[in-house]
């Protein structure tokens, strides 16, 4: 192996070093326990899916997936997000009385980085899916569920931005006429290049009353009241309708006690092609990036040959952390350091303590070369050095 690789890795890719590790897994914890009390059952799908169906089916562009041939020649991709696996599993073994499902879950999934970028190509995300039902109350409950699960894991200033992607892709077509030309306007709503889409709707061959609705529409922004500035915007009743779910999700919000972390931005918009109607982004302080999306993916299960309503979200746990604040403090509660006359009495002394829950190093003070150094790592130090040491006295 040359130099130049040797302690190199692959682009995107990162090392979790100890005190993140523990930290990741006792966030992982508090938010799996959260979900768990909301009636929802953790699953695992496998790493590697077929390109043809998890691949083609998730949405995520064909140059951000890892792909590689099996021993039969077929086309495997490494996972790039978690809802389509588990559409494919409820589509083909789970969702046979059409009853709804409360599946979660808390896996890697992996999506190829053209340059560094800070972009992560391999990530951790925790999140939940409710199959099988249409209703508001479920979009209402998977949005509720991820702000208790945030709140549970010590997150306290962060907000949901909620839209509707029925209602852009409605006004979009009463007004442009093609898809293709609705695409190009999406694309500076998915950037947040709001100054780009202004130019570009200036630019368009409309009606000065069309490109009036265009911009009018990106400052429907705030709470449920600006929803009402959305209504003389549509023409179509299907845009009416996707104004009226929001306004049902905002009072079912209401009813959970949540309305204080929730705004409407009725020109958010998604990459993941498959959203079909609520959607929605979350934001934490001091955090440059999404810490969390979801929404409504109804068309996603036909797909897999299931006609079902389906909504979730998924958050990323390196996003969770960087909002908490990285950790600094030691991982391990005890050390007890020990001499060879006295090991027995240490031995028999880190076994009380690592009964009583803790961890605990035990550790020959002839293996290290600064005694008072190596104990600032911990939180408590006991000594067993010496026939006359300070045996089982803690410092």
């Amino acid at each position: 192996m040359s130099k130049l690789f040797m302690f190199e890795k692959p682009l995107g890719m990162r090392d979790t070093f100890p005190n993140l590790y523990q930290a990741k897994a006792s966030l992982k914890t508090k938010m799996e326990e959260t979900m768990k009390a909301w009636g929802y059952q953790f699953i695992e799908t496998p790493t590697l899916e077929y390109f043809e169906t998890v691949g083609e089916a998730s949405a995520i562009l064909d140059r951000q997936l890892f792909k590689l041939l099996d021993q039969q020649g077929h086309t495997l991709v490494l996972r790039p997000d978690m809802t389509a696996p588990i559409a494919r599993v409820a589509a083909s073994k789970l969702l046979q009385n059409k009853q709804p499902l409360r599946l979660a879950y808390c896996a890697n999934v992996f999506r190829a980085q053209q340059r560094e970028g800070g972009r992560p190509a391999e990530f951790e995300q925790v999140g939940i899916e409710c199959i099988g039902d249409e209703t508001i109350s479920a979009d209402g409950e998977v949005i509720s569920l991820m702000i208790s699960s945030l709140k549970t894991a010590g997150l306290k200033n962060f907000t949901i931005s909620i839209g509707h992607i029925g209602f852009v892709r409605e006004l979009f077509k009463e007004i442009l006429g093609t898809e293709e030309r609705a695409n190009t306007l999406s694309r500076f709503l998915y950037e947040k290049n709001y100054v780009g889409f202004r130019e570009h709707v200036n630019q368009l061959s409309l009606s000065s009353i069309d490109k009036q609705r265009l911009l009018s529409f990106l400052k429907i922004r705030g709470g449920k009241d600006v929803l009402q500035e959305a209504y003389p915007l549509m023409e179509g009743q299907a845009g009416r309708e996707a104004i009226g779910q929001l306004e049902e999700l905002s009072a079912l919000l209401e009813d959970y006690g949540l309305a204080e972390f929730v705004k409407f931005d009725l020109s958010l918009v998604s990459h993941m092609s498959y959203y079909s109607g609520i959607l929605f982004e979350t934001y934490a302080e001091n955090v440059g990036f999404p810490i969390g999306n979801g929404g409504r993916y109804n068309k996603l299960m036909e797909k897999f040959g299931k006609e079902s309503g389906a909504t979730g979200f998924a958050l990323k746990l390196d996003h969770i952390l960087e909002g908490l604040g990285f950790p600094e403090s030691p991982v391990t509660d005890h050390c007890v350091l020990f001499s060879r006359e006295r090991r027995g009495e240490a031995i028999s002394f880190a076994q009380e303590l690592r009964s009583q829950g803790k961890s605990v190093v035990l550790q020959d003070w002839k293996g290290i070369t600064d005694v008072d150094e190596f104990s600032k790592e911990f939180t408590e130090v006991s000594y067993f050095i010496g026939k006359n040491g300070k045996g089982g006295e803690e410092q």
